[in-house]
């Protein structure tokens, strides 16, 4: 899992391709994407700037994706700080391609209009509801990730005429039928062959390894037989669910807490209106006037709606005669909520209201007053939250008093256990790449391996391994990282020469029966001698064989060319084989429905291989610096 969890994000292209998703960077806050030129630069490409704040929010997204996906499995890796590292490094040459892709379809003169725009934002999912556009959750979105709706439609229009490029690219190439029609031929390509497993052990009865060449090996590899430093962690882990059990309710608490906080229990008022938005684009006086002028219209009789579709400029709810939706207090505009929570009757119109936005005449369409849930119904949550509440508070209250006494007596974790009355856990001794799972926390790997907690031998501070959960640890044993002595690793040093030194005598006399093959002469003696024989298989496949991979791998790159129709390989066991081609069987032709979708497949390869060398090809035109 975390070598695939690696080649997955240290692909060089495939977080590229992964990076042409737009909301991917929007809701970790990329807000200020377009206005960071002053902030600290993490990369400088051509005149435009990556700032670290948009590193950090790329990574900090990609990493949470990442985390999301893959789980614990890609914690284990982040315990690991050089793979961090790489792991950084990909998400800023993204960016970097992304900048290089962006400044290529500027160069080029492509531009994306408005009505493309539009259409982009209300097909996206993150804007529906019940799979249609939802005004309502377009603007709570924007709001809570820092958009106005200009600037968003700003952000993506870069987006887009970035992606004009990248899709241009990736869908440049092509593969012929032809092509994927002998492609599979290829694929389904089988071989017909003998070969021979020649056992290296018995060529090391006469092998004999020196002292010398112990000691040749111990000097020339020294860095294999580096140990990791290993520690053995005592620690105590306190969550708010330790603390659930012991807590009692009884019902008068509870209805005086209902009484008490009855307004939370209450839905609040909501209203539904339409309305006419007047940017204030370059003229803020002429969009007041207009706005006054279309106020007129709709006091003279003029219908609403269609006003809204004429005039405003909030076309996406002009689409709907300028309908919001539901709103209630606290999630409109100030200015906005006072106008529209002021009207007194549904049909009431409003004066020209002036918010961040624009100008807006507003229409009230409906109302929903306030409701009370009787305390029967809320009973159980009631309780539930009585309960949440004191447990947090004798969560927080033991927090702070353990982390008093973590400080103030260093030397052990007993008193801190004491407070929350648990007991101090012990891990076994381990290293960075094979963390127990109980302590396998980021935060926790970290300090275990810190120089305080290894060289003071004291106890950690807090750590908070999410909400309501918090662990303090110390170090109770230490290996520290040494080079093993030649001792401790001669008879392993001393096995392995002797397996390579038998394996490569035994590729020795495999050679010889080679060229004996090759001039067609007869083997059976020599085989004979050794007690070994030809192993004949028929209709042999790329993947899926019985046979010894190294072997179907050599095999299939054979001719029937009887000076290129057989060749020694070493196997992953340490043996040798020897393979002889014999026949070669055509593939089968792909079925007729399969043509389109082996095509696409090719193509989509072609493709991510011809993005990945154009950015390339730009980068090295540009000039890029790294800070």
């Amino acid at each position: 899992m975390l070598e695939r969890i690696r080649e997955g994000t240290q692909g060089k292209w495939a977080m590229a391709i992964l990076g042409l998703v737009i909301l991917s960077f929007m809701f970790a806050g990329v807000g200020s994407y377009i206005n960071s030129s002053a902030e600290t630069a993490a990369a400088k490409v051509n005149d435009d700037t990556i700032s670290q704040a948009d590193l950090e929010r790329a990574y900090q997204n990609e990493r949470g994706r990442m985390e999301s996906q893959y789980g614990d499995a890609f914690a284990a890796l982040t315990a690991d700080s050089a793979y961090l590292q790489q792991f950084r490094q990909g998400v800023l040459d993204r960016l970097i391609g992304d900048k290089l892709l962006e400044q290529a379809a500027i160069d080029l003169g492509l531009r994306v209009s408005d009505a493309q725009i539009k259409q982009a934002i209300v097909a996206m999912p993150e804007f529906q509801f019940d799979g249609k556009f939802d005004n309502e959750r377009y603007t709570a979105v924007l709001r809570q990730a820092g958009f106005q709706p200009n600037e968003f439609r700003d952000y993506m229009r870069v987006d887009m005429t970035r992606r004009q490029l990248s899709n241009a690219l990736l869908g440049s190439e092509f593969t012929l039928a032809a092509e994927s029609k002998q492609a599979y031929k290829l694929q389904e390509q089988t071989r017909d062959a003998r070969y021979l497993t020649i056992p290296a052990q018995p060529f090391g009865d006469e092998i004999t390894v020196s002292p010398e060449d112990i000691e040749n090996y111990y000097q020339a590899n020294i860095t294999q037989f580096d140990t990791q430093q290993k520690v053995s962690l005592a620690y105590v882990e306190l969550s708010i669910d330790d603390l659930l059990s012991d807590i009692v309710v009884s019902d008068d608490e509870a209805e005086q807490y209902y009484e008490q906080n009855i307004q939370d229990f209450r839905t609040q008022e909501e209203r539904r209106a339409s309305h006419i938005l007047v940017e204030f684009a370059d003229d803020e006086q002429k969009a007041a006037e207009s706005a006054q002028d279309i106020l007129e219209k709709v006091n003279d009789g003029g219908d609403f709606a269609e006003l809204a579709k004429e005039y405003s400029s909030d076309t996406f709810s002009a689409e709907n005669g300028g309908d919001l939706d539901w709103f209630s207090l606290g999630m409109m505009d100030p200015a906005f909520e006072d106008a529209a929570f002021g009207l007194a009757n549904v049909g009431d119109i409003s004066a020209v209201v002036k918010s961040e936005f624009g100008f807006h005449i507003i229409k009230l369409t409906d109302i929903k007053p306030e409701q009370t849930s009787p305390y029967a119904d809320v009973k159980e949550d009631v309780l539930a939250k009585i309960k949440t509440e004191k447990a947090e508070e004798d969560f927080y209250t033991k927090q702070q008093r353990m982390a008093e006494v973590a400080f103030e007596a260093p030397d052990s974790l007993d008193e801190v256990a004491g407070i929350a009355d648990i007991d101090v856990q012990t891990t076994v001794l381990f290293s960075q790449d094979s963390v127990p799972q109980d302590v396998n926390y980021p935060d926790v790997v970290a300090q275990a391996f810190s120089d305080e907690l290894i060289n003071d031998q004291v106890n950690s501070d807090v750590i908070e391994l999410g909400d309501n959960h918090i662990m303090f640890v110390r170090v109770a044993d230490y290996e520290a990282q040494r080079t093993k002595a030649l001792d401790e690793v001669t008879a392993q040093i001393t096995d392995l020469l002797l397996a390579e030194k038998a394996q490569q005598a035994a590729k020795t006399w495999a050679d010889t029966l080679l060229a004996d093959v090759r001039s067609e002469q007869d083997i059976s003696e020599k085989l004979k001698s050794k007690g070994i024989e030809w192993q004949e298989q028929d209709a042999i496949a790329r993947n899926g064989s019985s046979v010894a991979p190294s072997i179907v791998e050599a095999l299939f790159k054979l001719t029937s060319n009887k000076e290129a129709n057989a060749q020694v390989v070493e196997l992953f066991n340490g043996d040798v084989g020897l393979v002889q081609l014999m026949k070669v069987n055509e593939g089968a032709d792909i079925p007729s429905s399969d043509v389109a979708t082996l095509q696409n497949r090719l193509s989509t390869m072609r493709a991510q291989f011809t993005y990945g060398e154009f950015i390339n090809a730009l980068r090295d035109q540009a000039d890029v610096e790294i800070y």
